[in-house]
């Protein structure tokens, strides 16, 4: 095993790019776990909302007794935020959580191999992309790896591990035993269109999509029927507001043109909401409307 193989397996420092709801999240998990944490963004105030999404978050474990207040102060002492990747020069391990667009991506990529250390793996948090496009914008295709969190990451099991047709044994083991580290469940895919999970899940959100559309059921109806008749916690429209209709979108449109078949061609509804800038309930707006929900909650608050 040559040094650089060696130093994968030894991972003190965690690169976190991009401070939105996943990204923040992944850092929350990492900074729980004993790493060193540098979560990255540049939008300031983005970076300022994540700090106190992950201080509400551990706040919300400390209360339930899952975590102890000792905890807490040293995730939060372990976690800097930054606007430069020169920070990462010290990262051991970086994952990428910025928006779902390969440009993005294949950009940010070619940054991360000039500025990080040549034994770094760099991960992608990607819901779709390719993991061997991504690894081929980079002189070290072998440490490019797919680490396809769940969202919330602090509380869903899971995590999907993705090779790209150059990504060694060392770098997956390295990856595998964080996401083991983190206290989540591996399953791993070969590197197509969707991996495993969202070649599954877009197809029925866009179904659920041409459901509402051709007008068979209302949204009530289909999330109901969905929940209660497949015993899923959350409908499938609901759960797109959840994910974000523009995500959803992207998904699909990678796996229409990866695949070629024409059953992920994305419903024109869903495109239309996109559109008009209905995105689910980061907007405030998408299948169903949060803004009176949070007019009410905020309201309760106050009482």
């Amino acid at each position: 095993m040559n040094r650089n193989c060696a130093e994968m397996n030894i991972v003190k420092t965690i690169g976190v790019v991009g401070a939105g709801q996943m990204g923040a999240g992944i850092a929350q998990l990492a900074a729980v776990n004993g790493f060193d944490v540098w979560l990255l963004d540049l939008d300031p105030i983005s970076l300022s909302r994540a700090t106190k999404s992950i201080t509400n978050s551990l706040q919300r474990f400390l209360s339930k007794g899952q975590i102890s207040q000792a905890v807490m102060s040293d995730a939060l002492k372990r976690l800097h935020c930054t606007m430069s990747l020169e920070d990462f020069g010290s990262a051991d391990f970086v994952i990428e959580a910025i928006a779902e667009s390969e440009v993005a991506k294949r950009k940010l990529f070619v940054e991360l191999d000039k500025i990080t250390k040549s034994s770094a793996i760099l991960a992608s948090n990607t819901s779709s992309i390719s993991i061997t496009r991504l690894a081929s914008a980079t002189s070290r295709p072998s440490q490019v790896i797919g680490m396809h969190f769940m969202n919330p990451p602090p509380i869903m099991e899971l995590v999907e591990i993705i090779r790209g047709a150059d990504t060694s044994v060392e770098a997956f083991n390295a990856t595998k035993t964080l996401a083991e580290r983190f206290g989540k469940t591996v399953v791993c895919s070969k590197d197509y269109s969707g991996f495993i999970v969202n070649r599954i899940l877009m197809p029925m959100i866009n179904e659920a999509f041409f459901t509402l559309y051709t007008g068979v059921a209302t949204k009530e109806d289909i999330d109901a029927g969905m929940k209660l008749g497949t015993n899923q916690p959350m409908g499938p429209l609901e759960l797109a507001d959840f994910i974000g209709l523009d995500v959803c979108l992207s998904i699909l449109k990678v796996l229409h043109g990866g695949l070629g078949d024409t059953k992920y061609s994305p419903c024109p509804l869903l495109v239309q909401y996109v559109d008009a800038g209905r995105l689910g309930k980061k907007s405030g707006v998408g299948v169903y409307d949060y803004r009176d929900a949070s007019k009410s909650s905020k309201h309760a608050a106050k009482l």
